[in-house]
């Protein structure tokens, strides 16, 4: 299943924004988080969970990152009786798409997470919106899981924000995670799974291959679980 009509019209928004980063490329991601937390001195597992438009592209990233063990596409910020994509794209349910990141953190910090996602998986000072994929279940948010995940992630933006690296404000949201919802089996891996799919080539290929060139070190090779 596609999107068709948002389909389009994301597609024609990517375009744009590829013609923009031709013309200003960023060659190198942006600084690492100044307060973040140590590497653990055991394998386990922690989670995170992002929201940054379609969940398709921030899937795509976060499952080739080097230390995560398990994504999985979903809905965050409503109640379970909307965790739907039918109801979600009304736009009234309160949802973000949202991916949830299981990582190892003795191989990946959670602040090295966050530097993805804000380097290469979205554009952090587009509000309610990525491209035109509008509405509020497309915005930017880190849902923090605990305390350290909800204090690394606001000094962070603090950080990026005073060295006024965007040409805009960055809008993205840090709240609470309430709960997560895993979205309809034809989401997960969706990339992977249309790689002919126009908006997959033009709006999230290019995300795979910023990640690749910013942070070779942490990209791996992914082909679907």
């Amino acid at each position: 299943m596609i999107r068709p009509l948002l389909c389009a019209l994301a597609v024609a928004s990517c375009l744009t924004f590829a013609i923009a980063q031709i013309e200003t490329p960023r060659t190198a991601p942006i600084p690492a988080a100044q307060n973040d937390a140590s590497l653990a001195a055991q394998h386990g597992k922690a989670t995170a969970v992002f929201a940054g438009g379609c969940f398709w592209g921030t899937q795509a990233v976060f499952e080739r990152v080097k230390g995560v063990v398990n994504t999985t596409a979903g809905y965050s910020g409503g109640s379970a009786a909307t965790a739907h994509y039918s109801d979600v794209t009304t736009e009234t349910t309160g949802h973000a798409e949202s991916v949830r990141v299981v990582y190892d953190p003795s191989k990946i910090t959670y602040g090295q997470l966050l530097r993805i996602f804000f380097s290469v998986a979205h554009d952090p000072t587009q509000l309610n919106r990525q491209g035109n994929d509008v509405g509020p279940s497309y915005r930017s948010v880190i849902f923090y899981a605990d305390e350290e995940q909800h204090r690394i992630a606001d000094a962070y933006i603090r950080q990026l924000d005073a060295a006024h690296l965007f040409s805009r404000p960055i809008v993205t949201q840090v709240v609470p995670l309430k709960a997560f919802y895993a979205a309809e089996d034809y989401h997960q891996d969706y990339a992977i799974k249309n790689p002919g799919n126009p908006y997959i080539e033009v709006c999230d290929r290019p995300k795979i291959a910023a990640l690749k060139q910013q942070f070779p070190d942490l990209f791996q090779k992914y082909d679907g679980k």
